[in-house]
């Protein structure tokens, strides 16, 4: 197709309302975009930035900022599309909605929130985990959201007797947008055990959960209070009239279209990445980071840095989660850019990621013997309830532009190499990583450190920084295919197809250089602990 023609295609779709729409709600960054006859071709887009906030000593957003960033990506999305195509945004064939995984987010019987949403970023929920973790035999993680559920419990906080429904955030915002009370498998695998034979919450564990609950405030059997499960290409309801006001208060949005099920950020990075099948896996970093191996067979034993959690078509998923991803990295790229424009030479973020970037290249293999530590929050996979930033040498370390770069970027990666080593150790096998996520847009630098600090091949798709919000718009688009094919079928031949792929094979330099790194990380974690402990 030419460009006119390309350009004609997409608004016979909008005007049809035929194209598709991806919501998802990111750490930083709420993005919206639209799909049109082709599933993977992104021909519109829009967004809106929001943070969290640190309130009484936990990690939350307000449901207004929820919905007041919902409507201005929405209205992005709508100039978006009000400017290249000269038509207004009416109506769509299908709507995705997806956001960060675990968390917190208690109803009452009225549906009015009980206590501000506690979102994964949060590590108060230690001894709740821990609990969960012995009775149900197998690991529980921090941010789940039955550890919130367990801990508010154990705390005897006053409004769990109130509690009617729990949910997460991508479940919240679907609940809004259709009236129904439903998860995408994947998101669920986050909230409580999945049972993968029954594409359901584990019963044998909510039946133990109930009996550890026996006696407390929490009235209600806890299955009562999930949102039920559905798998990938289920229809999840429709776009009601009190949603499309949700999304565009002007009106002009208009009801019917059909949801698919909201899913959570780790399952639209499978999809975005195409890695739904056994021995495909992908890393996604954004403000955290995080592995999903897809499993050939169940791993033994409780390990607690992986998580086990599920595609959205509910097959079983080992996953690495760490806490802290690329935000400290950020906020040196921001540094350099406000020193870049102090000298009068003010440049674009991307052109300082990209200059930065490229001088990590030229760094020593080891990062020079400098050593960084990306915690901003707490990081469990390292034992550590709160983070505090570091970048620490010796006198002999070589402090060089290459090698500070070089140390951010593998800081990156710290926590996350030692939590594939278990899987590694279980003898999970995988033919390549495919890896999204901004810090990927520069070619050739973050792929190749990732690659050395797995020692594996790492493969970026052209399509990797559209991310999730493309994700749960292709799982949207599936919905109307589902009964044709199988999930990885339609990524392989319909989505993925004419898709270039560009695969970074690890360099033994790399390998060894990021092994030395991984050694002084692991041995300075005490240090570490000890900024937590006196700052």
């Amino acid at each position: 197709m030419t460009t006119d023609e390309q350009t004609t295609a997409a608004r016979d779709a909008i005007a049809a309302g035929r194209a598709t729409l991806g919501i998802e709600l990111g750490s930083t960054r709420i993005k919206a975009v639209l799909l049109g006859d082709h599933p993977g071709v992104v021909i519109a887009s829009g967004g809106s930035e929001w943070e969290n906030r640190f309130v009484d000593r936990l990690w939350t957003y307000s449901l207004e900022d929820v919905e007041a960033g919902l409507q201005a990506a929405y209205a992005d999305l709508a100039a978006d599309v009000q400017q290249r195509y000269g038509v207004a945004l009416e109506g769509f064939g299908a709507v995705g909605v997806s956001a960060m995984m675990h968390g917190y987010l208690a109803f009452g019987s009225d549906d009015e929130l009980l206590v501000p949403f506690r979102t994964w970023r949060n590590t108060n929920t230690e001894r709740a985990a821990r609990a969960l973790t012995e009775r149900f035999g197998t690991n529980i993680p921090l941010r789940w959201s039955v550890a919130h559920l367990y801990q508010a419990v154990l705390d005897e906080e006053p409004h769990v007797p109130q509690i009617r429904h729990l949910t997460s955030l991508a479940g919240y915002v679907h609940w809004r947008l259709t009236g129904r009370k439903v998860l995408g498998i994947g998101d669920a695998s986050g909230v409580f055990p999945i049972d993968v034979a029954a594409a359901d919450y584990d019963a044998e564990l909510l039946r133990r959960f109930d009996e550890l609950a026996a006696g407390t405030p929490l009235e209600r059997p806890l299955r009562e209070l999930l949102p039920n499960v559905l798998v990938a290409g289920e229809p999840a309801g429709n776009l009601t009239r009190e949603g499309a006001l949700l999304l565009d208060p002007s009106g002009a949005l208009q009801p019917g279209a059909v949801l698919c099920p909201p899913e959570g950020d780790a399952g639209t990075g499978m999809v975005a990445t195409g890695a739904v099948a056994p021995r495909t896996g992908n890393v996604s970093a954004g403000t955290s980071i995080f592995a999903m191996v897809v499993l050939e067979r169940p791993i033994e034993g409780v390990h607690e840095e992986i998580d086990l959690v599920t595609t959205p078509s509910g097959d079983a998923v080992a996953m690495v989660h760490c806490n802290n991803g690329a935000s400290e990295l950020g906020a040196w790229v921001g540094l350099f850019g406000r020193f870049a424009t102090a000298l009068g030479a003010p440049a674009d973020p991307d052109a300082v990621y990209g200059a930065l970037f490229r001088e990590a290249l030229e760094g020593d293999a080891d990062a020079g013997g400098l050593l960084a530590y990306n915690t901003l929050a707490g990081e469990p996979i390292l034992g550590l309830p709160e983070g505090r930033p570091l970048v620490v040498r010796t006198p002999d370390s070589s402090l060089t532009l290459a090698n500070f770069v070089r140390a951010q970027l593998y800081s990156v990666f710290g926590a996350l190499s030692i939590g594939m080593e278990v899987l590694h150790a279980e003898g999970v096998v995988l033919e390549r990583m495919m890896a999204h996520g901004g810090m990927f847009r520069t070619a050739g630098v973050a792929q190749r450190f990732l690659a050395g600090a797995l020692d594996a091949p790492v493969a970026v798709a052209h399509t990797a920084a559209e991310g999730g919000a493309w994700g749960i718009a292709v799982l949207a688009s599936y919905v109307g295919a589902a009964d044709g094919t199988d999930l990885d079928t339609y990524l392989r031949l319909t989505v993925f197809a004419d898709t270039e792929i560009d695969t970074a094979e690890p360099d033994p330099a790399d390998v060894a250089g990021f092994a030395a790194f991984l050694d002084r990380y692991r041995a300075a974690i005490p240090v570490e602990r000890a900024a937590v402990d006196a700052l």
